[in-house]
């Protein structure tokens, strides 16, 4: 009978000191927010989004297919490109959605460039043409008869940009948050601060820190599996500019904590929003609206690019701006916080 009271006593305890370091609140905002993804992820209900189509100038496309797009103007909207070239161009600044070619042996069917063969919106274009079709002619030969993507490469080496947005998040908004509230729970911040060390020192050396650990991940990750740079230098200053942002947010959060349990659940509550909605927003329409307003979302469109269309930073300059605005802000508040001794 003792040894049931103190098994009971000990959990309830236990249970008291996860609601004191804010433990438990992961247990109730994962499923709230895994809950949340999955309904904005959920494209039941949501209207069509208008597809922009891209037709070069100097083909002649079938008339039957043309006058059909041409009257469905609540499905697609007609954009002329003068070559094919330029139509991959806008098609990978996302200007269209999807360039339309004429094969030069079939009178007929046309072939379909998408930036992404399995995406939702690729989808959604050959599902449009489809029933756009069946309305005109009824069962006939298929308008659309191949689907040539941009992006080329395996599954490996889509998922990559993915990966590289989960590895940066990890050492942001796990690894640094923590670091920084160990320091201030055990007190070794305090005592630094009576030396002649000054504030920006130390926050110039964690962010540092933050910094060498999210290049050394990233480079491990690409020496495994063999995967190529793109552009090199234009690589290397987004994963610099990236890693100096989410550093510098990492270590906000961590003057927001005095314990490394709260810093850890903290950490979490960050770390989920800024992966999911940004790794999944080409999958649904809802999440590609909320993505944008994350500023993990211009850092992973930036790295895919660069990786996957071997785009230059000279093309993506405002995002490189924007990453490098947030970090200088977030380095800023938290110079802020130590010189007011925030929570030490």
């Amino acid at each position: 009978m003792m040894m049931i009271r103190n098994i009971i006593t000990l959990t309830v305890n236990d249970l008291a000191i996860a609601f004191k370091n804010k433990s438990i609140f992961l247990i109730l905002f994962i499923p709230f927010f895994v809950y949340i993804s999955l309904m904005l992820v959920d494209e039941a209900g949501v209207e069509i989004k208008r597809v922009n189509i891209g037709l070069i100038q100097s083909q002649h496309y079938p008339p039957v297919i043309l006058e059909s797009i041409q009257s469905a103007d609540k499905l697609f909207s007609i954009l002329t490109v003068s070559s094919k070239e330029e139509g991959n161009q806008w098609l990978k600044e996302k200007k269209i959605d999807g360039l339309l070619l004429r094969p030069e042996k079939d009178k007929i069917s046309l072939v379909l460039v998408v930036l992404k063969k399995e995406s939702v919106l690729s989808l959604q274009i050959v599902e449009s043409f489809s029933a756009l079709q069946k309305a005109v002619e009824g069962n006939g030969i298929n308008w659309i008869s191949d689907i040539k993507p941009l992006q080329e490469g395996g599954i490996q080496r889509q998922t990559l940009p993915t990966w590289i947005l989960m590895l940066v998040m990890l050492v942001s908004f796990i690894i640094m948050p923590a670091q920084i509230a160990e320091e201030k729970e055990k007190k070794l911040l305090l005592a630094l601060l009576q030396t002649p060390m000054r504030e920006i020192e130390w926050l110039m050396a964690k962010l540092f820190l933050g910094m060498i650990l999210i290049f050394i991940a990233v480079l491990f990750l690409h020496l495994m599996g063999r995967f190529d740079f793109g552009n090199v230098l234009s690589y290397i200053a987004f994963i610099g500019v990236g890693s100096f942002c989410f550093s510098a947010y990492g270590i906000l959060l961590g003057f927001f904590c005095r314990s490394q349990a709260g810093a850890r659940t903290l950490g979490v509550i960050f770390y989920l929003p800024h992966l999911l909605p940004s790794a999944l927003s080409e999958f649904s329409q809802k999440l590609s609206t909320v993505a944008p307003f994350l500023p993990s979302y211009p850092f992973f469109e930036s790295v895919k690019s660069v990786l996957l269309d071997d785009r230059r930073i000279s093309t993506l300059f405002p995002a490189w701006l924007y990453l490098l605005f947030i970090g200088l802000l977030t380095f800023f508040i938290s110079y802020l916080l130590m010189k007011k001794r925030w929570r030490m």
